[in-house]
């Protein structure tokens, strides 16, 4: 068998709940085969959570009723709207404080923090189909994209993009590594909970900025080994190792994918590629469409919680106000002297 074939990756084949693997044979690689168990593991345990189960009934249900603002988390005692409020920005808390990322991001697995909980079957089917839940949840992850440096432009698709600080913020992420398992986690979670349209985008740009753009070298293999394969949707996460295919260098090296395959579907598209542009080189020029102009409100009503799109005021505009509100002044207090000095 060739080393690139893994076991535990049904990427490429139909997945079933209860499939045996198939037994392969392996040259030297270096994918990591604990982290592609546990990502197995974990698409295994997204399947059905929509069918009705026999699962019983609890009394309580910890990670729903905090979303929903009923109780607080423990230990640290925050109640799930003063974490949007006052934890964000807060990168000195956010980045110290272990006990919080349980909470916000609740999984099928449980975490460090053992006064957390792990999610149940029945608290998924009722947290998906919970609005203000859902809500809530968005706002923890934008809260913790703001963290790592990421703005949410587009709360329906999940497009994700540097924030103004990025820099300051992805020198901190590849800094201190425990973050890529916070990652893995939020992605996890946003697959589990109803919120699947979010990883393939957030993934996308973690595979751009680390293989395409040379940046974040200590989250690059966690973004190959975990991040790519907690994508729920197949035929995104196909597209996710293809692309990384494309880009990973030196590319004999790529183990985490089937070389014959993804050759194939690279060919393919460069086939596509130069067929429509023989095309468009042919093709007599139509008249282009009118295009829609460009307006910021577009994106800002998508984001009531990022600071991606605060406004900047240009130091014209600044002097401009001071002129408009020293004359409105200057005339007020000219206005006083006159009215005195005619009482007088």
């Amino acid at each position: 068998m060739e080393s690139d074939e893994c076991e535990f990756d049904s990427t490429w084949e139909d997945e079933h709940q209860n499939k045996t693997p198939r037994k392969k044979m392996y040259r030297r690689s270096r994918r990591n085969m604990y982290a592609a168990k546990d990502m197995q593991d974990f698409r295994h345990s997204c399947q059905f959570l929509d069918y009705d189960d026999e699962e019983p009934v609890r009394d309580f249900f910890y990670n729903l009723e905090f979303y929903q603002g009923r109780i607080r988390s423990s230990p640290d005692n925050i109640h799930i709207d003063e974490f949007h409020k006052h934890w964000w920005g807060q990168y000195g808390w956010l980045e110290e404080v272990h006990s919080y990322i349980q909470w916000l991001f609740p999984i099928q697995e449980q975490g460090l923090n053992r006064w957390s909980h792990v999610l149940t079957k029945k608290e998924i089917k009722l947290f998906r189909r919970d609005k203000q839940a859902l809500r809530n949840l968005v706002k923890s992850y934008e809260v913790m994209l703001d963290f790592y440096g990421i703005c949410l432009i587009n709360i329906h698709t999940g497009e994700v993009r540097r924030a103004p600080n990025w820099r300051q913020r992805f020198k901190n992420l590849n800094r201190y590594t425990h973050n890529n398992l916070r990652i893995t986690r939020i992605l996890k979670c946003l697959g589990t909970l109803g919120l699947e349209h979010y990883q393939a985008p957030l993934v996308k740009f973690f595979l751009r900025e680390t293989l395409v753009n040379a940046e974040l070298s200590n989250v690059k293999q966690s973004v190959l080994d975990y991040f790519m394969f907690a994508v729920l949707n197949k035929s995104k996460r196909r597209e996710l190792v293809g692309y990384a295919y494309k880009h990973f260098r030196p590319q004999e090296e790529f183990v985490w994918g089937p070389k014959k395959i993804l050759q194939k579907e690279t060919s393919k598209e460069g086939c596509k590629t130069l067929y429509a542009d023989e095309k468009s080189t042919n093709r007599s020029p139509a008249k282009a469409p009118p295009q829609r102009e460009f307006n910021s409100k577009d994106v800002a009503s998508f984001i009531p919680y990022s600071n991606c799109n605060r406004s900047r005021t240009s130091p014209a505009t600044v002097i401009i106000y001071i002129v408009i509100i020293s004359t409105i002044l200057l005339s007020l207090l000219f206005s006083l002297i006159v009215i005195v000095t005619g009482v007088v």
